[in-house]
C-alpha cells in the first residue's frame, strides 16, 4: 500500500496462561486432598468465575496471582453452594463444574450466566450426565436448554458415551463426574478433541486408557496433588502470530506457548498459508509440550480448512478469517458449525463484520468463503461481547491503512486482559482501537456530578440498574491507580505524575452485566481499592492533571461503547461535556457528613462526630472546588430533604425522557 509507513513488528510477547489448563488446574486442585501450587494462571474473567464457584463449595483458593497455593481437602469436603454459581460468560466453568457437581451425591448447584452464556446450549452435557443418573433441570422457558440450570448430584452409574461432535468440555465433564462418583466412564469422539484433562489426570496418578478414538476412566480412581505451571495459551498467541505474518518487517518472539498437538491446528494453518513460524527452546513441562515461537512476515495465500482440522483450531478461526482477508486468493472454512454456539454466532458475526469493512465474503451454514484483498479496510465492528472477535479485528485494525472501530474493546478481558497493551508493544505504537457505537443512535450518557458525600455513586448505581444500563464509577479508576502507587513502596510525598502513570498500563477494564469494572493486572481488587491507605491518598493522585486526563480517557472509552450512567468529578464539564443528561447533586454539609458516617460506622452518629466530619468535608470541598462546579446545562437536585429513592426516581424519569428523545 503506497504512501503508508510499513508495519514493523518487534519484541517478545508472553501471552497469558492457557485458559483451558487454568480452569482444570483449579478444579483438580480443589478435588485433591492437599496443597497444589499453581503458577502463571490466566487471571481472566472466565477463570475468576471458576475460582469463585469453587470457593462457594468450600475450597480455600486465594486471590489469583502469578504464584499461589490451593489447599484442597478432597471430594468429601465439597458442599453445595449457598447461592447460585455466577458463571459470567464462561461455558467451560459451566460444563466442567456441572460434571463435578453431578458426581457428588447429595450436593446441588444452580448455574447462572450472562445473556450470551444463557443462550448457549447445555443439553449436550446435560444429556449424558442425566444418563449416568444425575438430575438436571433447565429453569428457563419451555424448550430452553441454556442457563439457568440446576444440577443435583446423585449416585451415578457407568457410561459409554459416543459423542457425535468432538468436545473437550463434554469429555471433561463426564470424566469429572466419573471421578467424583467413582464409576467407569468411556467417551468416544469422531476426532480427538483437546486432551488437557487426560494429560493432567495422568500426571495426578489417575489411570486412563487414551487413544485417538477416545478415553476410558476406570472406576474407583483417586486424584493426587500435582503442582502446575500454566503455559501460554496458543489461542491467544495466534493473534500475534497472525499479526507478525501480515507485517512488512521485523519479527515477534512468542514465549512459553503450549504446543499440545490438539491445540496447534491454527499454527499449522498459518504455515500452510505461508507464515514463517519457527520453534525454539521446545521442552516438556507437566505433561505438556511448550516452546518459543519466532514469527516473521511472509507472503500469504488462501487455503481450505475443514474436517478433522477444525477442532484443532476452532477458537482461532475468527483470526484466521481476518488473516484470509489480507491473503492472496480465496480461503474456505467448512465443517465449523460449532462456531455458531460459541460466545456469539461466530460465523455470522465474522461474515457481517468483514463485509462491513469492505471484504468480499460469503456465509455458509458451516463456514464461510473469504476473498483476500490489499484494499484499505474501514468500518465499525460489533463484537457481541465476544473476546475473540475483538482481538481478531483489533489485529486487522493495527495494520497500516485500515481504520476500524470496535464497539466493546474491554471484552478481551475474558481471556487476555493485557491484549491492547501487548498489541501496542508489538507494533511499537499505541494500538488500542477507537471505540465507536454500533448503529446510528449514539450511546446514552447520564453524567452525575456533585461534591464529596453527595451520594453520587450509590445514586448512579441505582439509576443504572433501573434503566438497565452500565454504571461507571470514575472514582474506582482513581483508586486503582492510587492502589498501584501505594504498592510501589515510594513515599506518597515523592509521587509525581510520571511515577504514578508508570503503572497505568497494568489497569484495564471490562464490561460486566451492570458496570464497567476496573481491573488491576487483569483481576478485580474492589476490597483493596477501598482500603484506608488508598482512601487517604486518592485525593493527592486525583489532583494530578495528567492522571485526571488518563482516568477521563478510560471513562470516555467506556461511555463511547455502551449506554452508561457515570458519576464522579468533572463528569458533565470535562469528561462528557456533550452528555445528553447532566445531573448535579447538592446537599447541606451537615447532612452529607451524617450520611457518610452512617455508611462508614453502620450506626447513627452523634453530633460531635458529625461536626468533626463536617470540618473534613469543608476542607475537601475547598480542595476540590475547581472540579465541583456544575455544568451550565446540568439539572441541580438538592437532596438534603429528600430520600435517595425520591432522587433516584427523578433522575430515572429524566433518563427515560432523554432516551425517548434520542430515539425519535
Amino acid at each position: 500500500m503506497s504512501g503508508l509507513l510499513p508495519l514493523t513488528v518487534q519484541g517478545t510477547i508472553r501471552a497469558p496462561g492457557d485458559k483451558s489448563i487454568s480452569h482444570r488446574a483449579l478444579i483438580f486442585a480443589a478435588m485433591a486432598d492437599g496443597p497444589t501450587r499453581v503458577r502463571d494462571i490466566l487471571p481472566s474473567a472466565d477463570v475468576h468465575a471458576t475460582a469463585g464457584a469453587l470457593r462457594a463449595m468450600g475450597v480455600d483458593i486465594p486471590a489469583l496471582s502469578a504464584d499461589f497455593v490451593v489447599h484442597g481437602r478432597g471430594l468429601a469436603a465439597l458442599h453445595s453452594p449457598e447461592s447460585a454459581f455466577d458463571c459470567g460468560n464462561s461455558g467451560t466453568t459451566t460444563r466442567l463444574l456441572a460434571g463435578l457437581v453431578a458426581g457428588l451425591a447429595g450436593r446441588e448447584a444452580r448455574f447462572e450466566g450472562d445473556a450470551s452464556l444463557s443462550r448457549r446450549p447445555m443439553k449436550r452435557v446435560a444429556t449424558p450426565l442425566a444418563a449416568m443418573g444425575a438430575t438436571i433441570a433447565f429453569e428457563g422457558a419451555p424448550g430452553h436448554d441454556g442457563l439457568p440450570m440446576r444440577v443435583s448430584g446423585q449416585p451415578l452409574t457407568s457410561i459409554r458415551f459416543v459423542n457425535t461432535h468432538a468436545s473437550a468440555q463434554v469429555k471433561g465433564a463426564l470424566l469429572l463426574a466419573g471421578l467424583a462418583a467413582g464409576v467407569e466412564v468411556t467417551v468416544e469422539e469422531p476426532v480427538r478433541s483437546r486432551d488437557h484433562s487426560e494429560r493432567m489426570l495422568l500426571a495426578r496418578g489417575v489411570a486412563l486408557t487414551v487413544s485417538d478414538a477416545g478415553v476410558t476412566l476406570p472406576a474407583g480412581q483417586v486424584l493426587q496433588t500435582a503442582d502446575v505451571m500454566v503455559p501460554s495459551d496458543p489461542s491467544s498467541a495466534t493473534f500475534f502470530a497472525a499479526l507478525a505474518a501480515m507485517a512488512d518487517a521485523g519479527r515477534l518472539r512468542l514465549e512459553n506457548v503450549c504446543l499440545n498437538p490438539t491445540r496447534t491446528g491454527a499454527f499449522d494453518v498459518l504455515r500452510r498459508m505461508g507464515a514463517d513460524i519457527g520453534v525454539e527452546d521446545e521442552r516438556m513441562v507437566g505433561g505438556e509440550r511448550i516452546g518459543t515461537l519466532v514469527v516473521r512476515p511472509s507472503p500469504l495465500s488462501g487455503t481450505t480448512i475443514s474436517g478433522a482440522e477444525i477442532p484443532r483450531c476452532i477458537d482461532e478461526l475468527p483470526m484466521i478469517a481476518c488473516l484470509a482477508a489480507r491473503s492472496r486468493g480465496e480461503t474456505r472454512i467448512a465443517d465449523a458449525q460449532e462456531l455458531r454456539v460459541k460466545e456469539s454466532d461466530r460465523i455470522r458475526a465474522v461474515v457481517e463484520n468483514l463485509r462491513g469493512l469492505g471484504v468480499e465474503v460469503e456465509e455458509f451454514p458451516d463456514g464461510m468463503r473469504i476473498v483476500g484483498s490489499r484494499s484499505a479496510l474501514r468500518g465499525h465492528v460489533v463484537t457481541h461481547g465476544d473476546h475473540r472477535l475483538a482481538m481478531a479485528f483489533g489485529v486487522l485494525g493495527a495494520l497500516p491503512g485500515n481504520h476500524i472501530t470496535i464497539d466493546d474493546p474491554g471484552c478481551v478481558a475474558v481471556s487476555y486482559p493485557a491484549f491492547w497493551r501487548d498489541l501496542s508493544v508489538a507494533v511499537g505504537r499505541p494500538a488500542a482501537p477507537e471505540v465507536a457505537p454500533g448503529g446510528g443512535t449514539p450511546p446514552l450518557v447520564i453524567a452525575i456530578d456533585g461534591p464529596a458525600a453527595s451520594g453520587k455513586s450509590s445514586t448512579a448505581q441505582w439509576v443504572a440498574q433501573l434503566l438497565d444500563v452500565r454504571h461507571v464509577d470514575s472514582g474506582a479508576f482513581y483508586r486503582a491507580i492510587t492502589f498501584l502507587a501505594v504498592a510501589s513502596g515510594a513515599p506518597a510525598d515523592l509521587w509525581t505524575e510520571a511515577s504514578v502513570l508508570e503503572q497505568a498500563n497494568r489497569i484495564t477494564w471490562r464490561l460486566t452485566a451492570r458496570s464497567v469494572l476496573p481491573l488491576v493486572d487483569g483481576m478485580e481488587q474492589d476490597e483493596a481499592l477501598r482500603g484506608t491507605t488508598v482512601t487517604r491518598n486518592v485525593s493527592r493522585v486525583a489532583a494530578m492533571p495528567a492522571v485526571r486526563e488518563w482516568v477521563n480517557s478510560q471513562v470516555r472509552s467506556a461511555g463511547s461503547a455502551v449506554d452508561v450512567v457515570v458519576d464522579g468529578r468533572d463528569i458533565g464539564t470535562a469528561v462528557f461535556p456533550k452528555a445528553q443528561l447532566k445531573v448535579f447533586l447538592v446537599a447541606d454539609t451537615w447532612e452529607r457528613a451524617r450520611r457518610r458516617l452512617i455508611q462508614r460506622l453502620s450506626r447513627r452518629p452523634n453530633d460531635s462526630e458529625i461536626a468533626e466530619e463536617v470540618e473534613a468535608l469543608v476542607a475537601r470541598d475547598a480542595q476540590d472546588a475547581t472540579q465541583s462546579a456544575p455544568a451550565r446545562d446540568a439539572i441541580t437536585i438538592d437532596t438534603t430533604t429528600v430520600t435517595q429513592e425520591e432522587q433516584v426516581e427523578r433522575i430515572v424519569a429524566l433518563g427515560r425522557a432523554t432516551r425517548e428523545r434520542l430515539r425519535r
